[in-house]
């Protein structure tokens, strides 16, 4: 990322082209990067990218307004580190819905250290797709992580109690299982599976799961099966990498687009600020793609709220890879 030097009053183009490079690093399913930006004056344009939207996983674009969310908090942070107050409007145009946010740099501001922290982990923060060592994360982290995204309008649920982990990991399992018997899922997954050497630079990167998986310990959440049986990865899984880690849920009172673009928010928040502390995530979206699973999960676990996102919080010894598009891609001409 080119960024500006503090002190060194950069102009306001090149303060926003740093937010926009800052905002293409946000995480998105399956690394589908479905947005699109546009800057006029101070002003930044987020919009969703339809092409890019899973039709068969995500119909309604939930999925794909959670990730533009993750974009649009990193767009915030990165103005906020760069010495601006970000104004933001969330879906400011009845009449155009892909338009989602508009971000405006409003008046100087000297960044918290909060801020500049979170802006350095943009670029460092990695999905990661298999086990965590068994080294537990603090009770004060899990505490600063649930304040985080409760500041976004968000709640992160930490599941603890035995028999809910049982069913959720249960759930996971058999929504991989029907997933990857299902046709439609396969060949839309295949799409985003790049084969090792690809040099394209969206969907999930070969080297970015082991070859073969070890069983989770103590509890198995299912992982996608990106390399589809073509024996792709990047190698073994360690023995010591097998833990579950701590399964959370990401969950909003509402479930409107509006509702999902917070999630996203309060999402990317979640993870950088466990990423300063060397804690990683790995998702396991597929019972939240089933709506009468997603709809059992709200009811029976998350006490009515909607659950948007189910992660597993740890440890881990690898370094994920991660490609994202070049700005140049994802900029529109006002």
């Amino acid at each position: 990322m080119n960024r500006p030097r503090a002190g060194n009053a950069p102009g306001m183009m090149q303060v926003l082209r740093a937010a926009v490079e800052a905002a293409v690093w946000a995480p998105s399913v399956h690394n589908t990067q479905p947005w699109s930006f546009c800057v006029s004056g101070a002003e930044v344009r987020l919009s969703a990218d339809p092409e890019r939207r899973l039709r068969v996983t995500d119909p309604d674009g939930r999925q794909m307004l959670i990730s533009c969310g993750a974009a649009l908090f990193n767009l915030r942070i990165a103005l906020r580190a760069l010495g601006h107050r970000p104004v933001v409007r969330l879906l400011p145009d009845p009449d155009s819905p892909l338009l989602l946010a508009t971000v405006r740099a409003g008046e100087p501001a000297p960044p918290d250290e909060l801020a500049g922290l979170l802006y350095g982990e943009i670029e460092r923060r990695r999905t990661h797709r298999s086990g965590f060592t068994a080294l537990p994360i603090a009770d004060e982290l899990v505490d600063e992580l649930v304040a985080a995204a409760g500041n976004e309008g968000a709640r992160l649920i930490p599941v603890r109690a035995d028999p809910m982990l049982r069913v959720l990991a249960a759930l996971t399992g058999a929504a991989q299982e029907i997933q990857a018997t299902d046709r439609r899922y396969a060949l839309e997954m295949a799409r985003w599976a790049r084969p090792p050497g690809s040099a394209r630079r969206d969907g999930v990167p070969a080297d970015s799961y082991p070859t073969a998986r070890r069983r989770g310990v103590p509890y198995h959440f299912a992982e996608r099966d990106y390399g589809r049986g073509e024996g792709w990865g990047g190698g073994d899984e360690e023995p010591i990498c097998a833990g579950t880690g701590l399964v959370v849920l990401l969950t909003t009172e509402g479930d409107t687009r509006e509702d999902w673009l917070i999630a996203g928010q309060a999402l990317q928040r979640v993870l950088l600020q466990a990423s300063a502390y060397g804690v990683s995530a790995a998702f396991h979206g597929q019972a939240l793609e089933m709506p009468d699973l997603r709809a059992f999960i709200r009811r029976h676990v998350c006490g009515g709220a909607h659950p948007q996102l189910l992660m597993r919080l740890g440890f881990a010894l690898d370094e994920a890879s991660s490609v994202r598009r070049p700005v140049a891609e994802v900029l529109r001409e006002p």
